[in-house]
C-alpha cells in the first residue's frame, strides 16, 4: 500500500512561529544529541523487529495511527491483546477513519468498534475520525479522539472541533466529550488516579471565540481531562484545563493536519509532547496539579539532534522518552535530563510510517503502528545489543563518550551498522546521505 503520511515538514514551509520555536530555545534545552558517558538505554535493548498482524479492517480502513494495550480482560477486551485505531477510510482518505481493531500478541485481528454512529443525545462537532488519541480507562472503557475531516478533504469548520468518545467494553459508544479545551484532539496520554483518571489530550486546532472558519495555520494547546470513575456506569467528565498553550500547528494536504502529538508522563510528574513541526519536545513540570499553562517555546526539552518530526511517544520502563519520527522512520530515546541517547531506525527509508508506540505488556519489547504497511511491528529485546541483519532489523546509534579540550567537547560515538551496505555513503542506512550522527562514513 502507498504510504499515507508524507515527510513531515517537507510539504510546507514552517511559518515564522514554528521557526522560533525551534530556534529561540530556552535554557533549559538541547540542541545537541550527545550524551556524556552514557549508560545503555531502553533503545540499546532492542533486536529484530516484525510484524505482528495486520491492522487493516473488513471495511477496508488504513493508516494506523492510535495503540493501546489491553491491561485486564473485561467484556471484547482481551488482557495483552493491542487496541488500534485507523485515520483512513478505504478510499485512503485523511480523518475518516471509523474503526478499532484488536490484535493478540500471535497476529490474530479481530474488529473492537466501528463507529458510524453515536447515541442520539450525544454529538462530536464535525463527525469522526479517529485519530491517534487511544486510550483505554479502568473498568474496560475505551476513549478514542476525533479528529474529523471537512468537506473534499478540508479541516473542519466547526468550534471546536472533533470530541472525544467513550466506549464500553464491547466497543459500543456511550458518551462523548467536547468543550472549548477539546479542539481537534490528535493525541493522548492516560494516568489512573485514587478517584478515576487523568487525560492529557494534544490539541491540533485553534479558534477564535465565535469563529465558524479554519485558518491554515495557528496556536494550539494541550489540556488536562479530569474524569471520575464508579462501578456501573460511565465515566464522567468532571473538568478540563489547559496546562500548555502557545503550540504551532498548521494544515496539510496529505497528512491533514501537522501540530503536537505524542505525549508521556514521566515518573516526576512532567508531561512531555512531542512538537512535530519544530522537531522538539516541551516538558510541563507538575502536570497533574498545575492550574495554569505553561509556553511551549519557554519549556523546550531538547529539539533538533535524532529528532526529525516527532509524532507518538511513550515511556520506557528506564524512564526515557520514546519518540517515533515522522520523517525517517527512527526512534529516538531522551532523557529526562534531555540528553538525546539513542536513536534506532526502525523503517529504514521509513518517512511517513511511524506514529503510534507503547511498551508491549511485557515491559521490554516496543509495539509501534506501521503506517508503510498498515501494520502492528514489534521490537522484541535482543539477547545482547541489537544488530543489524535484515531490513526489519533494528540499527542503533548511541552516543558513549566525548572528550573535553580547552573547553570544547568533541563527541566520539559509536554505532552498530550494516556489514554489507554496499559501499553506501550513508553507512547508519537511514536513506539519505550524510547525517552528522557519527555513524557516516
Amino acid at each position: 500500500m502507498a504510504r499515507n503520511r508524507p515527510p513531515v515538514g517537507k510539504t510546507f514551509v514552517v511559518f515564522a512561529l514554528g521557526l522560533a520555536v525551534a530556534a529561540g530555545l530556552s535554557a533549559c534545552s538541547s540542541t545537541t544529541p550527545v550524551q556524556n558517558a552514557a549508560p545503555a538505554g531502553f533503545l540499546a535493548t532492542l533486536g529484530k523487529s516484525t510484524q505482528v498482524g495486520s491492522t487493516v479492517p473488513s471495511n477496508g480502513d488504513v493508516n494506523p495511527y492510535g495503540i493501546a494495550v489491553v491491561p485486564t480482560t473485561i467484556g471484547a477486551l482481551v488482557q495483552g491483546d493491542t487496541l488500534v485505531s485507523n485515520f483512513n477510510d478505504q478510499a485512503n482518505t485523511q480523518g475518516t477513519g471509523s474503526t478499532i481493531v484488536e490484535i493478540s500478541p500471535n497476529g490474530a485481528a479481530i474488529p473492537f468498534a466501528q463507529i458510524g454512529s453515536l447515541p442520539s443525545s450525544e454529538a462530536c462537532p464535525g463527525g469522526i475520525g479517529l485519530s491517534t488519541a487511544l486510550s483505554i480507562l479502568p473498568g474496560g472503557w475505551v476513549v478514542v479522539g476525533s479528529m474529523p475531516a471537512g468537506v473534499d478533504g478540508a479541516l473542519p469548520n466547526a468550534n471546536p472541533a472533533g470530541c472525544l468518545i467513550v466506549l464500553n467494553s464491547t466497543g459500543t459508544p456511550v458518551e462523548t466529550w467536547s468543550n472549548q479545551n477539546i479542539n481537534g484532539p490528535w493525541d493522548m496520554t492516560t494516568v489512573p488516579t485514587s478517584s478515576g483518571a487523568e487525560i492529557f489530550v494534544s490539541n491540533v486546532l485553534s479558534r477564535t471565540a465565535g469563529g465558524t472558519s479554519t485558518p491554515p495555520s495557528g496556536l494550539c494547546t494541550v489540556a488536562r481531562i479530569d474524569v471520575s470513575l464508579a462501578t456501573g456506569i460511565p465515566p464522567v467528565m468532571t473538568g478540563s484545563t489547559v496546562i500548555g498553550n502557545g503550540f504551532p500547528w498548521r494544515a496539510n494536504q496529505a497528512a491533514l493536519v501537522q501540530g503536537p502529538t505524542g505525549s508521556a508522563l514521566g515518573k516526576n510528574g512532567t508531561l512531555y509532547v512531542a512538537e512535530t513541526i519544530g522537531s522538539l519536545i516541551v516538558a510541563i513540570p507538575n502536570a497533574l496539579s498545575r492550574t495554569t499553562a505553561v509556553s511551549a517555546a519557554g519549556s523546550i526539552l531538547t529539539s533538533g539532534g535524532f529528532l526529525n518530526g516527532p509524532l507518538g511517544m511513550t515511556l520506557a520502563p528506564n524512564g526515557d522518552v520514546i519518540a517515533m519520527n515522522g520523517n525517517d522512520g527512527n526512534v529516538v530515546e531522551i532523557s529526562p535530563a534531555g540528553h538525546q541517547i539513542a536513536k534506532v531506525s526502525l523503517v529504514p527509508n521509513g518517512a511517513g510510517d511511524l506514529f503510534g508506540a507503547t511498551i508491549a505488556p511485557d515491559g521490554q519489547d516496543l509495539l509501534f503502528v506501521n503506517d508503510g504497511t498498515n501494520s502492528l511491528d514489534i521490537a522484541a529485546k535482543a539477547n545482547s545489543g541489537t544488530t543489524r541483519t535484515s531490513a526489519t532489523t533494528s540499527t542503533t546509534s548511541t552516543n558513549s563518550s566525548s572528550t573535553t579540550t580547552g573547553g570544547s567537547t568533541t563527541s566520539t560515538t559509536q554505532c552498530t551498522i550494516p556489514q554489507n551496505n554496499g559501499g553506501d555513503q550513508d553507512a547508519d542506512n537511514n536513506g539519505g546521505p550524510s547525517d552528522g550522527d557519527g555513524c557516516d562514513k
